[in-house]
C-alpha cells in the first residue's frame, strides 16, 4: 500500500488540509473491516503475500466502497460500477500520484507513468510518442515482435527436448522485455540466450522491489542498506540508457522506433523536444512499467487456456484458419485473431496486472451523489473487483468466458466497466 499523500488536481497539496483525512469529510460513513486495532488498524487476517485477494475479500464483504487502515494510514477503495464511472469523469477527477507511484520517481522521474499532473513533460512526451503506438507503427514493429516470439518457441523446444520444465511466467517476462527493447530502442538483451538475467533486468527488479518495500513499511529509515543498493541500481540503469542514447546519436538514427521519435520528433504544435534527461526517463518507464504488466497478462491468459481446453481448442482453430499455410503470420493476420483477443481481454478482466488505479478530486465534489469529497481527496479504484461487479458481469463473474468480449456483448455494456489500462488522459499509452 502507498503512504497517504493528498494532492490537488495539479499534484500539489491543498492548503490547510491534512493528508491523513484523505479528503473524505464523512469518512465514518464508509465501512471498514471488523476488529480494527488501535495504531495497527485492519491487520487481523491480512496477508503480506496476498494483498490483492484480501482487498477482493473485503470488497465482497463490505460493498462497493470501503476503507482499510494500517499503521495510521487510511485508504479508501471503491469498485462499484457506478462509482467507478463517476470517478472516470475527467472534468471532476484526475490521476492521483501517491507514494505508491512517487516511490518510483527516483528512477523514472517525470516519465509518463510517474509524472505529477502539473508537470508538463508527461503531456509533451504523450503527444510526441502517441503516433508510435498507432496501427501503422504496430505494423512496422511486427517483424521484430515475430523474431522475439520465434526465439521464445525455439527456447521452449530446446527445454522440452531436454526434458526440462518450462517457466512460463519467467519466459513471458523475457519475451516482453525483449519485445519492448527491440521495438522501442533497437536493443537486444539476449534474454533467451543468457543463463541468468541481464544485469539491467536485475537492477530494474531491484528498484521495483525497493519501492514496494517502501510502500509497506511505516518507517522507511530502516532500509538504509537497501537504499544504498537502490541508488547503485538506479545509477546502473541510467548509465545503460545513456550509453544506448549516445550510440544511437553516433549511428545517425535507428529504424524509426520509439527512441528515434524521442530524439528526433518535435511537438506538432509547440515545436518543443524532449530533453536528454526526459528521454532517459521515458525509456526506463517503458521498460519498467511495460514489461511486467504485459508479461502478467500473457501468463494469466496461458494459465486460463491450460484450465479450459475447449477455449484453447477454439483459439488454436482460429489461428490455424487465419494463419493457413503461411510460414509465418503477417500483421494483418494477427489483427484478425478476434477470439484470441477475447481470451486476452478476459484474462485482463479477471486479473488485471494493474489491479488498481488512484483518482483524486479536482475540486470539492460529491461522488455518486452520496459521498462528499474535498479538493485533493483520493481513492483507489479496485479494478480487479470492478471487473467482478455482478451488476455488470452477472452472477458467474468469476468464470473465465472470452465470449464476454464478443462485439455485441461489448456494445451492450455500460462504459467504464472494463479498465485494465486505467482511465482518462493518463491511461496507459501502450494499450493499443
Amino acid at each position: 500500500m502507498a503512504q497517504t499523500v493528498t494532492t490537488t488536481g495539479d499534484g500539489t497539496p491543498p492548503r490547510g488540509f491534512r493528508g491523513a483525512e484523505l479528503g473524505w469529510p464523512e469518512l465514518h460513513r464508509i465501512p471498514h473491516p471488523p476488529h480494527r486495532l488501535p495504531l495497527l488498524g485492519d491487520i487481523l487476517g491480512a496477508s503480506r503475500t496476498t494483498p490483492l485477494q484480501d482487498s477482493l475479500r473485503y470488497g465482497r464483504q463490505l460493498g462497493p466502497i470501503f476503507r482499510r487502515k494500517a499503521f495510521g494510514r487510511e485508504f479508501v477503495f471503491l469498485w462499484g460500477a457506478e462509482l467507478a464511472a463517476d470517478m472516470a469523469d475527467e472534468t471532476r477527477f484526475a490521476k492521483h500520484v501517491g507514494l505508491g507511484i512517487a516511490n518510483l520517481r527516483p528512477v523514472a522521474g517525470d516519465g509518463l507513468f510517474t509524472a505529477y499532473n502539473h508537470e508538463p513533460n508527461w503531456q509533451l512526451a504523450h503527444d510526441v510518442l502517441a503516433p508510435g503506438f498507432s496501427r501503422e507503427a504496430m505494423a512496422a514493429y511486427h517483424p521484430m515482435m515475430l523474431d522475439v516470439a520465434e526465439r521464445l518457441t525455439a527456447h521452449w523446444d530446446g527445454e522440452l527436448a531436454a526434458g526440462r520444465r518450462v517457466d512460463v511466467p519467467g519466459d513471458m517476462t523475457r519475451l516482453t522485455l525483449e519485445t519492448i527493447a527491440r521495438t522501442g530502442f533497437g536493443h537486444d538483451f539476449g534474454s533467451f540466450e543468457r543463463p541468468r538475467l541481464h544485469p539491467f533486468v536485475t537492477a530494474m527488479v531491484g528498484t521495483l522491489t525497493y519501492a514496494q518495500r517502501l510502500n509497506a513499511l511505516p518507517f522507511p529509515g530502516l532500509l538504509r542498506r537497501a537504499a544504498r543498493r537502490n541508488e547503485a541500481d538506479i545509477a546502473y540503469l541510467n548509465r545503460t540508457v545513456d550509453d544506448l542514447v549516445r550510440a544511437r546519436r553516433a549511428n545517425g538514427g535507428g529504424n524509426g522506433d520509439l527512441l528515434d521519435r524521442m530524439l528526433d520528433t518535435a511537438h506538432p504544435v509547440t515545436g518543443e523536444r524532449l530533453s536528454d534527461e526526459n528521454v532517459r526517463r521515458q525509456v526506463i518507464t517503458f521498460l519498467v512499467a511495460g514489461h511486467e504488466t504485459t508479461s502478467g497478462a500473457l501468463s494469466f491468459a496461458l494459465h486460463y487456456l491450460s484450465l479450459n481446453p475447449q477455449v484453447a481448442a477454439r483459439a488454436r482453430a482460429e489461428v490455424d484458419r487465419v494463419w493457413g499455410d503461411a510460414a509465418s503470420p503477417g500483421y494483418e493476420q494477427v489483427a484478425k485473431l478476434r477470439y484470441v483477443r477475447r481470451v486476452l481481454d478476459e484474462a485482463l478482466r479477471l486479473w488485471p496486472t494493474a489491479p488498481a488505479f488512484a483518482r483524486e478530486a479536482r475540486e470539492d465534489t460529491v461522488l455518486g451523489g452520496e459521498h462528499p469529497m474535498r479538493r485533493g481527496g483520493w481513492a483507489l479504484v479496485l479494478t480487479a473487483m470492478l471487473h467482478r461487479d455482478p451488476t455488470v458481469w452477472g452472477p458467474d463473474a468469476e468464470r473465465f468466458d472470452p465470449d464476454r468480449f464478443d462485439a455485441a456483448a461489448v456494445r451492450a455494456r455500460a462504459p467504464h466497466t472494463f479498465k485494465p489500462f486505467g482511465t482518462g488522459a493518463r491511461a496507459c499509452i501502450g494499450r493499443q
